[in-house]
């Protein structure tokens, strides 16, 4: 069997990126042409389909297509749009531009985005079918591709064979955002109340829901959440949904790309290592504490933390431990953007002892490699986490992460003290500024035998996480049955 198979996705790095999603896009569709059992059998390149957003720089050899004509979903005559395929490293990135639907400022939160997404699904699918290859496999990223199970959905019940084979699943980054839509929005995205495309809610659309019940196949990126997603407390409103499709619901771990995340090839640090020569490390040490205006022969443990600031995340746990954790001569480095509320205790902190507390308050790609490098513990307090890369990353580097028994957390950090000889980093339980505190000092109390922590530091830096081997040949897996399944 050789099968097509297309992501549709909001974000896809370097192009596009607000968080993961854009990451794990990007990578897995790397990946999947480079899985030597993929040879013959996936048609390459894959295609990811993303919205050519104001913000996204078009190459001088990206290839347009002659112009496309979709209905307007909201029935207001047609859309025209462009197709700009751009080479991408082992995939074809194709650029959905609609200039009306996506030249503007930021990707989200705009009124009309239910309008927006559905006009990306319609010209996203009428550009595979041009292409004149049947699609095996659509692979829908969070509640943005929703749409698109809507279009299949209608397809079907027209006899279009465009979508009679068409296998679809959804992969769920985020379970807190939906993509409601009212119903005074659903003429947006080309529905009627009483069509049976919006579905038994009589308030309107949930999207994700909607990708979730049409498709084959819906997994989230790690086992461990995928577990907690069943569950009332986790499951945000669609744990009944997901419980309801029983084994195929499941979760793949997310992975890294080591040659993208690589101390000993990285330009920005300050100097070179890796496992086998960590001697560089202590001298990103020295320039990310001279960078943040610490004092870089304080041996005191540099934490280290960077995410979007939002209550998911646990900014808050980090903030009301700060003054024990200072007490107890840590220093704190926070790198992130996002709630105000969540961020003003770090500045008044910065801002009242500037030599022992940072923050960084931006997106900074480099400054975020110098922190995962220099820190002596990177901290992860999430109060859930569907995977998470950066305690992955935070690994590859040589810092023991510091997180919280959660989500793909759990999955991907061994506590050493559960775990003698074998241990990668602290885990910890309640959601509380003390729990955090005292994982923190369990790690400082380990920092203190040198021998024990070179033998910590070793154990992360062995860690594997790539995608090769790990989780694009489970999303290979998932297309082979998801097919399986479509086709009876």
């Amino acid at each position: 069997m050789s099968l097509r198979v297309a992501l549709l996705a909001a974000e896809c790095e370097p192009w596009a990126k607000t968080g993961g999603l854009a990451d794990v896009v990007d990578a897995l569709a790397r990946s999947l042409g480079r899985l030597p059992e993929a040879g013959g059998e996936l048609r390459a390149p894959v295609d990811v389909l993303l919205p050519r957003y104001r913000s996204v720089p078009v190459p001088p050899d990206a290839v347009a297509e002659a112009p496309l004509e979709v209905p307007d979903p909201r029935g207001a005559g047609i859309v025209t749009a462009r197709i700009v395929n751009v080479a991408a490293n082992g995939y074809r990135l194709r650029l959905v531009d609609v200039p009306a639907a996506f030249d503007r400022d930021g990707f989200y939160d705009h009124p009309d985005d239910p309008w927006r997404f559905a006009v990306f699904c319609r010209v996203a699918l009428a550009a595979l079918r041009r292409d004149g290859t049947p699609l095996d496999v659509l692979h829908a990223h969070d509640w943005h591709a929703g749409p698109a199970l809507l279009e299949r959905a209608r397809g079907e019940a027209a006899g279009d064979p465009f979508f009679a084979d068409m296998a679809a699943i959804v992969t769920i980054h985020n379970l807190a955002y939906h993509g409601w839509v009212g119903n005074d929005g659903l003429g947006q995205l080309g529905i009627r109340r009483d069509d049976p495309l919006a579905g038994p809610n009589p308030d309107g659309v949930d999207l994700l829901r909607t990708a979730i019940e049409r498709s084959e196949l819906a997994n989230t990126v790690s086992p461990g959440f995928a577990a907690e997603a069943l569950t009332p407390a986790f499951g945000m409103g669609l744990d009944g949904t997901l419980r309801g499709l029983g084994d195929r619901f499941f979760g793949i771990l997310n992975g890294i790309d080591p040659d993208v995340w690589d101390p000993s090839t990285d330009p920005v640090l300050a100097a070179p290592y890796s496992r086998d020569d960590p001697a560089g490390k202590a001298a990103s040490r020295a320039d990310l504490l001279a960078r943040v205006g610490f004092d870089p022969d304080d041996d005191g443990p540099v934490l280290g933390m960077i995410g979007r600031m939002d209550p998911q995340k646990g900014f808050d746990l980090l903030a009301d431990g700060a003054a024990d954790l200072l007490a107890a001569g840590a220093r704190i480095i926070v790198q992130g953007s996002g709630h105000a509320s969540l961020a003003d205790p770090f500045r008044a902190l910065a801002a009242a002892d500037p030599r022992r507390v940072a923050l960084i308050e931006r997106f900074d790609r480099e400054m975020a490699r110098r922190i995962y490098a220099g820190s002596d513990l990177f901290l992860m307090p999430s109060r859930f986490e569907p995977c998470g890369q950066g305690q992955m990353i935070a690994l590859r580097f040589g810092t023991p992460p510091v997180v919280r028994r959660t989500g793909g957390l759990a999955d991907s950090v061994l506590d050493v003290d559960e775990h003698p000889g074998e241990g990668t980093g602290f885990v910890f339980d309640a959601a509380t500024p003390s729990a955090l505190v005292a994982a923190v000092g369990r790690a400082s109390r380990l920092r203190a035998d040198p021998v024990a922590w070179a033998a910590l530091r070793d154990r992360a830096m062995a860690a594997d996480f790539r995608w090769d081997t790990g989780s694009a040949p489970r999303y290979l897996e998932a297309y082979r049955r998801a097919v399986a399944l479509r086709r009876g």
